[in-house]
């Protein structure tokens, strides 16, 4: 496992589960400081780009760290997405496809995105065609031959319940259903099953949920996740697929942390079996943490915003010393 930035430094770790022992990434070369960011594992690289800096200045910069040789390469600059942050990024066996995401230097919620080869350090802008409307803070899944985006909030702070799909392969983008659609929402986790997306958890304007909905592509169509058993309501938490199970945990309600998650079974049909979650009482956060925003110090991304809107209201950004 490979941990980077998240702040003003550049330094990170490489966690070895068998001798349970880390060992610290090389600075020399590596892209500057920042929180926000991505990352997506290559096979052999972990690829970084965008997110802000300590000032909240937006980035489009990124760097490549191969932790057999403990070195960087830095990403080409050249035909790269607009600096941005509260975007996504999957890799899809070939390339790291970038999209979505906010500018909090002019306000901008981007539709746009661009595909990015590490063999060639080239940029191919996504087709702006039948594309999504413009997020930030959605989430998105590789089915092994189309990305799907979904959920996340407007320019106006609004969650959506609407996605898309995007073949690389042919440049094109086709609509998710709205039809039995989960509700709107922001926070919440998606997982890729090798059949369908599951989506659980989040915040609506008003309210978390613990609710969730499967949509499978091959008929464009959505099965709502069952409630019962299910964890508290919660949003900012994680989940992994396992293979056969979807397990989600952590996170908060705005007033708690939590240390407690369930496993989800997510059978084929339209009945799924949900596995018991266990019964671990969510930990009281002493001092909750406000909303993230482009300050000095620190980042807009140190710890997880308490909100119920994962992304931060813009305003002016204080001069660096």
């Amino acid at each position: 496992m490979i941990v980077w930035s998240g702040n003003t430094d550049n330094t990170g770790g490489r966690y070895n589960p068998v001798t349970d022992g880390w060992t610290a990434t090389n600075t020399a070369g590596a892209p500057s400081g920042r929180g926000n960011h991505t990352a997506v594992w290559t096979g052999s690289e972990m690829i970084v780009w965008g997110g802000v800096d300590a000032f909240g200045n937006p980035l489009d910069t990124g760097g490549k760290y191969n932790p057999t040789t403990d070195t960087w390469t830095l990403t080409s600059t050249t035909s790269a997405p607009d600096a941005r942050t509260f975007h996504t990024a999957i890799w899809t066996g070939s390339e790291m496809i970038v999209w979505g995401g906010w500018d909090p230097d002019t306000g901008t919620i981007f539709s746009t995105g661009a595909r990015y080869n590490p063999m060639t350090d080239t940029w191919t802008p996504t087709s702006n065609i039948n594309v999504p409307d413009a997020r930030s803070s959605h989430k998105a899944v590789w089915t092994d031959s189309e990305m799907i985006v979904w959920g996340g909030s407007d320019e106006n702070f609004v969650p959506l319940n609407t996605g898309g799909r995007y073949n690389p392969n042919t440049d094109n983008w086709m609509s998710t259903s709205t039809t039995n659609a989960p509700d709107a929402r922001t926070g919440h986790t998606e997982v890729w099953t090798g059949t369908e997306m599951v989506i659980w958890g989040g915040s609506t304007e008003s309210n978390v949920i613990n609710s969730g909905g499967r949509y499978d592509p091959g008929t464009n169509s959505w099965t709502a996740t069952t409630v019962a058993n299910a964890p508290a309501p919660r949003l900012f938490h994680t989940a992994v697929w396992t293979g056969s199970e979807m397990i989600a945990w952590g996170g908060t309600d705005n007033t708690n942390y939590f240390n407690t998650g369930g496993r989800y079974c997510a059978q084929s049909g339209s009945t799924p079996t949900p596995t018991p979650t266990p019964s671990v009482t969510p930990t009281p956060s002493s001092t909750p943490t406000p909303t993230a925003t482009a300050t000095a110090s620190p980042p807009p991304t140190a710890t997880p915003r308490a909100t119920p809107r994962p992304r931060p209201t813009p305003h002016s950004r204080p001069t660096p010393p």
